[in-house]
């Protein structure tokens, strides 16, 4: 380029490339990278949630404590996770979230589309599973042993419920009024509130109860305690999501 050609176009040749416009969406990662990130995350939760219940147990006999060292932990794990894998998959961790948005992305609002469902919800089970067994091996524990910490009362039912529809609430009422970007200190708060406000301690996730059978410690849940959890998780899903359209209702210009 000499110096006797335009001005305009030497400013052209010499600017960086284009970038998205403030407020644009950015492209979306792949599905096999959402579906690691979804696989991964659950994975850490799960590590986080066990690993932290053993290592309370062993420093404490006191129950209040080995509760509260066990919450605080994952309130704080769960916390980075959703920062650093939410921009890639959403961070759900959790089918029974997936479920919901792939529900609301029928019925015309944002969400999984079926395929997306598909990759994510296996990869949330495997992940659970795997973070259960990481969780044992790393303090010298059977890499798997079904848990006999049985879980089937009635009260501890209804716990799942709360919830989980706690949880659903949350979620989609903070999309609705536009407020994700406070997802990951409101939802990993609320986890953290509901272990002691919930008689169940809410486990308020398919794929983490699932994972938590294969763990004889104190986050264990035994393996016929699990259907009832995951049954009563569903419920809450749906009470989760017909609260979301009572309490959150579109007016007409946000309909538009």
């Amino acid at each position: 380029m000499t110096a006797t050609e335009p001005a305009a176009r030497r400013a052209t040749a010499t600017a960086p490339s284009p970038q998205p416009a403030p407020g644009a969406t950015p492209p979306r990662a792949p599905l096999t990278a959402r579906a690691a990130a979804e696989l991964v995350g659950t994975a850490a939760l799960v590590a986080i949630v066990v690993g932290s219940g053993i290592q309370a147990t062993r420093l404490t006999d006191d129950v209040a404590l080995q509760l509260l060292a066990n919450s605080t932990a994952t309130v704080f794990g769960l916390g980075v996770l959703i920062t650093l894998l939410g921009p890639v998959s959403g961070a759900h961790f959790n089918p029974a979230v997936t479920l919901a948005e792939w529900w609301t992305a029928r019925r015309g609002g944002g969400g999984v589309n079926a395929r997306e469902l598909a990759a994510y919800v296996p990869a949330q089970i495997a992940g659970a599973v795997l973070g259960a067994v990481l969780a044992d091996a790393m303090f010298g524990e059977p890499l798997v042993k079904w848990s006999t910490h049985d879980r089937s009362a009635g009260n501890l039912l209804l716990g799942e419920v709360v919830a989980t529809a706690g949880l659903i609430l949350l979620i989609f009422g903070l999309a609705r009024t536009d407020r994700l970007r406070f997802a990951p200190v409101a939802v990993a708060s609320y986890i953290g509130a509901a272990y002691w406000f919930t008689s169940s301690t809410s486990f308020a996730n398919p794929a983490v109860t699932t994972g938590r059978a294969f763990t004889d410690t104190f986050a264990g849940i035994a393996p016929g305690s699990v259907p009832g959890f995951i049954g009563m998780q569903l419920v809450g899903t749906v009470v989760g999501l017909v609260l979301v359209a009572v309490v959150f209702v579109r007016g007409r210009a946000d309909a538009e």
